[in-house]
């Protein structure tokens, strides 16, 4: 290694002979800051020393040599993402300056910690949002009540979910063999087959939402799809945090073997603040190539759309990759203890849109994830030793959050993709990732608020999910029809009848910034096509307005008082970024609320700023 690399010297001919090594003298450009996200770009502007974890988007022909380049240099690269065209490596900070340089070298991203969400709800909070009180027992079959299902309507039979996450424990809810393979991403770089284990919990409660069938509660606690598959990714630790690589790395794995392992559906209920646009956003990009192999890619939205301290609503509060356009990204609806839709309500806390880098309208649709029951990782189950009176029985915990959702919504969709298999017109082709969302929304349920007034679509998307009206288009898809043919075969009635309430479909697409009505789910349109970002190619919609003088909700104004670029101010002035650090601890309020990740969050910690 030479001097100059050892002693990081600022003289000009340390400088030039770093830039030569690491870019050349070819593609040598003039520096372009945009190519950083915006912590990286603080980084600079700081003159932060040391190292730091970057994800490297390259061409695609300039990898392999950037890689041979960093280490000649001495930096570590312990990853390679071919999917996304990128490369995870430890490089200097000081580095940085000289790798925007080179033309080949489309973006230079953190490799943020991305860690899973669920919420502790205290007496306190919860006071301001219902009668009940955190140990309040949900009813036996409150979910699959609320939502329509029973016996008769599919289990999700031949379709398989792969669940990144914490982990699944192979409990008896996961019987006959449903766990038919699990990996480890979490000791870089990379990840391997092990036995299936959960060493944190939150991994197998969102696995029991999807296809846990109950068996140890004589069915009462069943998931969404109890036959489906179930793949397992390790990519959060005990704390329930990881690298955006090992995420990365476990999608590509999922996609490169989808055929081998029968991957239909990927469940992702984890997120990092937005530090970037969605196109350079390594994870958003890496979900974007999943879903046009043709996987369903499901994402939690967050669970940032409330101040706990003042207890006001806030909108741009989706996280990444829920902030991808072609995700089906999931808010949080409350069931309330009954399965009467009239008293379903948004959660307060579900993360509401527009997503903050693009303006997109997000989230897709809003499903039950608010004090949800289901199996938990007895021995290893960390949020059920933090919180033992959530503890149902011996086998089970109730959570909420719209990681609960998420789960919920793959499980639907497993359930619609098993629909399709069945119509009555045939199966020759299966329902793309787009056609599986728009069905889903265009089947929505929307729901109001306390007043009687229709949530808007930043804070519901097309509204709640329904899976019933959902599988009942699915099977009445004729998905070989040439395409811009009509082709769902017989009429429907845009009704679900759910224990004798009658709930009318939204019968809308939010497609990106745009709102879709009318009879669009019932023509092949190019839309729908594998190669398309979702928000591309689609006419005769309205657009979904915000700029200078639209308020949402009280006395939210996009573009005057939420500020996420520099700092998220919340109508007064709660300060993301500064106070509160995404990512490693987020505690905020006496009697605690929204945690994200790690074990600290996970107990009621009396401080505002993270430690």
């Amino acid at each position: 290694m030479s001097s100059c690399l050892r002693v990081r010297s600022s003289a000009q001919f340390c400088t030039i002979a770093l830039s030569l090594v690491l870019v050349g003298a070819s593609s040598f450009a003039p520096a372009d800051s945009s190519k950083l996200d915006r912590l990286l770009r603080r980084a600079v502007a700081t003159q932060q020393a040391g190292t730091t974890h970057v994800i490297i988007r390259t061409r695609p022909e300039y990898l392999g040599e950037l890689r041979q380049r960093l280490q000649l240099h001495g930096d570590r690269v312990y990853t390679l993402h071919p999917l996304i065209n990128a490369l995870s490596a430890e490089i200097h900070v000081d580095d940085l300056t000289v790798l925007i340089r080179d033309t080949r070298v489309r973006s230079v991203s953190s490799n943020a910690s991305v860690a899973g969400g669920t919420i502790v709800e205290t007496t306190a909070i919860l006071g301001a949002i219902n009668a009940l009180t955190s140990t309040d027992r949900p009813a036996p079959g409150l979910l699959r009540g609320t939502l329509g299902l029973s016996r008769a309507t599919g289990c999700g039979a031949g379709v398989g979910v792969a669940v990144l996450d914490t982990g699944i424990e192979p409990a008896a809810d996961f019987a006959w063999r449903r766990i038919t393979a699990f990996y480890d991403y979490t000791a870089e770089p990379g990840g391997g087959a092990v036995s299936p284990y959960d060493d944190s919990g939150h991994g197998t409660h969102v696995a029991g939402l999807i296809g846990g069938n109950g068996l140890l509660s004589i069915g009462a606690y069943a998931g969404v799809a109890p036959c489906a598959r179930l793949i397992g990714y390790k990519v959060l630790d005990r704390d329930g945090s990881g690298r955006t690589s090992a995420v990365i790395s476990a999608i590509e794995h999922a996609v490169t073997h989808r055929q081998q392992l029968g991957i239909h559906v990927i469940n992702l209920s984890l997120g990092h603040p937005p530090y970037e646009r969605a196109e350079t956003d390594p994870l958003v990009q890496a979900v974007e190539a999943a879903v046009r192999t043709g996987i369903v890619v499901v994402v939690a939205a967050g669970n940032v759309g409330r101040n706990p301290e003042t207890g006001e609503i806030g909108y741009a509060g989706v996280l990444s990759p829920g902030n991808a356009p072609s995700a089906l990204t999931v808010g949080d609806f409350r069931m309330n203890g009954t399965i009467s839709w009239s008293d379903n309500r948004v959660a307060e806390y579900s993360s509401r849109g527009p997503t903050w880098n693009d303006g997109l309208a997000k989230p897709d649709l809003v499903a039950p994830g608010n004090r949800l029951v289901s199996i938990t990782a007895r021995g290893s189950d960390l949020l059920a030793q933090a919180d033992p009176d959530r503890r149902i029985g011996s086998h089970y915990l109730m959570l909420s959050g719209t990681s609960m959702a998420a789960a919920v919504t793959s499980g639907a969709v497993a359930l619609v993709l098993e629909a399709s298999r069945t119509s009555r017109h045939g199966y020759l082709k299966p329902l793309s990732p787009h056609t599986v969302k728009a069905i889903l929304q265009y089947t929505a349920i929307p729901l109001r608020d306390d007043a009687g007034v229709e949530y808007d679509f930043l804070t519901q998307g097309a509204g709640g999910l329904n899976p019933v009206g959902a599988m009942e288009v699915a099977r009445r898809i004729w998905t070989s029809a040439p395409p811009n043919d009509h082709w769902l075969m017989g009429g429907i009635s845009p009704v679900t009848i759910i224990h004798g309430e009658a709930l009318a479909w939204s019968t809308n697409i939010v497609w990106a910034d745009n709102v879709v009505r009318g009879e669009t789910i019932a023509y092949n349109l190019p839309a729908w096509a594998l190669n398309v970002i979702w928000g591309e190619n689609i006419v005769w919609a309205d657009n979904i307005v915000w700029a200078e003088n639209i308020v949402w909700a009280e006395n939210i104004v996009w573009a005057e008082n939420i500020v996420w670029a520099e700092n998220i101010v919340w109508a007064e002035n709660i300060v993301w970024g500064e106070n509160i650090v995404w990512g490693e601890n987020i505690v905020w309020a006496d009697g605690g609320n929204v945690i994200w990740g790690d074990l600290v969050r996970y107990s009621i910690v009396s401080s505002r700023n993270s430690r």
